[in-house]
């Protein structure tokens, strides 16, 4: 029987895992490019060879969610297979290929006494991830880390630890074919939760800041608890609005992709705002073409009445984050009811307007204020890949230093440099 740890023990663990990031951050934060994207080129190569591994490590981690009760939304989010693990890898040697921007100049200029300043981006430091049933962020998160010349602690869920203990071990095969210290990605080892608590005391200030990723549990703890500044969204609440001057075509197909291509990403749309003024064919087309999708509609009195199948939504299901295949259906009055629905019930996250009236799209643009804002698109490119980043940490929907997809360059903050020739400040 496995001896349970207590909190002193996790404090000495944990607060030799911060001495060990720091140390591992300093000489990260120095490191050529050449030599970081080596780490995550042998990190991918590992990750390939170690397929039936990985692949073992997960099983075990479906059979105890399974065995739970878990729903299939969790278990699709858990799951791994080899397309998803060459995707990971692919993963890894895209942010290879990103420009590195440590050492970037952001922006410099010549002062009248000749001193020249530049504004430089830096690495973080050390980040903390916690994350929950996504073993596909050990290597995200441990790659935009790595690339960005941050030390990283990664704390994942116990739904997946096995799961991303394998994918770890790739990671750190990496670093060690690269010569790079192995502390640099770091797997908290333990399943007890008072190691994120110990992470969010910030572990004698060797985190610089903290990234969840998760349910909305975890991450209002990370935000009521974290001593330490915090990237994070509650929940991915997210509407799609189809106007009067959307193509009924083109909107069906949106519509369906944003809410089924998968339903447990945080991007997926959650609720479906139809204006009222739009041809009498494109709510009950909507709602069919969900419908048929196999996707559960709860919708307002209009959509009940298009589709005996409708269920009455609930008062509660606007503003809710399904993570399933059910959608929320409501009419509106045009884009201003929509933009005050989207602002009372959204959380910021991705929400998008389908219209090829321009006026009514720049009003939207302009009016909701979410971290992406999409237009004439699925909701579900909210995804640092998809944006160019090559993958993302997570999608933040605050509004200091980073907001959206955080990729390599939101995980740098900068310094100034500043170069003279003897000048001296007069008295």
């Amino acid at each position: 029987m496995q001896q349970k740890n207590t909190p002193t023990d996790i404090d000495t663990l944990m607060a030799g895992i911060g001495r060990a990031a720091r140390a591992a951050a300093a000489e990260l934060a120095v490191a050529p490019s050449y030599q970081k994207d080596a780490a995550l080129n042998a990190a991918a190569r590992a990750l390939r060879e170690s397929v039936p591994s990985v692949l073992a490590a997960n099983a075990k981690d479906l059979e105890s969610a399974r065995n739970a009760g878990r729903p299939a939304s969790f278990i699709d989010r858990l799951a791994l297979d080899e397309k998803r693990i060459e995707a990971i890898a692919v993963g890894l040697e895209e942010i290879a290929r990103l420009d590195d921007p440590v050492g970037q100049v952001m922006a410099e200029w010549t002062r009248p006494n000749k001193l020249r300043f530049e504004r430089v981006r830096v690495p973080l430091g050390v980040i903390g991830i916690i994350y929950e049933s996504r073993p596909n962020v050990t290597a995200d998160a441990g790659g935009l880390c790595l690339k960005s010349g941050n030390a990283a602690i990664l704390r994942g869920g116990s739904e997946s630890h096995h799961s991303s203990r394998a994918i770890h071990a790739c990671i750190v095969a990496g670093l060690r074919a690269a010569q790079l210290p192995e502390a640099a990605i770091q797997l908290v080892p333990t399943t007890d939760r008072e190691a994120v608590g110990a992470m969010l005391r910030g572990l004698d200030g060797n985190i610089d800041v903290i990234v969840p990723r998760g349910g909305k549990s975890l991450v209002g703890r990370v935000q009521e608890e974290a001593r330490v500044p915090v990237f994070a969204h509650l929940e991915g609440i997210c509407h799609t609005y189809v106007d009067r001057g959307a193509d009924i075509d083109e909107a069906v197909c949106v519509v369906v992709n944003a809410k089924m291509r998968r339903t447990g990403v945080c991007g997926a749309t959650e609720c479906l705002l139809v204006d009222q003024g739009a041809p009498a064919d494109f709510l009950p087309r909507l709602v069919t073409a969900l419908l048929e999708a196999g996707c559960e509609v709860r919708g307002d009195e209009p959509t009940q009445a298009v589709d005996a199948r409708v269920k009455a939504a609930a008062p509660d299901d606007y503003g809710h984050e399904f993570l399933d295949a059910i959608i929320a259906v409501k009419v509106v009055d045009g884009v201003d009811e929509a933009i005050a629905h989207i602002a009372r019930y959204g959380s910021q996250h991705t929400d998008a307007i389908l219209t090829w009236c321009t006026g009514t799209a720049e009003r939207f643009v302009k009016h909701v204020d979410s971290a992406i804002v999409v237009v004439n698109a699925s909701t579900q490119f909210a995804d640092g890949g998809e944006f160019g980043f090559g993958a993302e940490i997570g999608i933040s929907t605050g509004r200091m230093h980073a907001r959206g997809p955080v990729g390599v360059e939101q995980l740098t903050t900068f310094k100034y440099v500043v170069r003279g020739a003897g000048q001296v400040r007069p008295v």
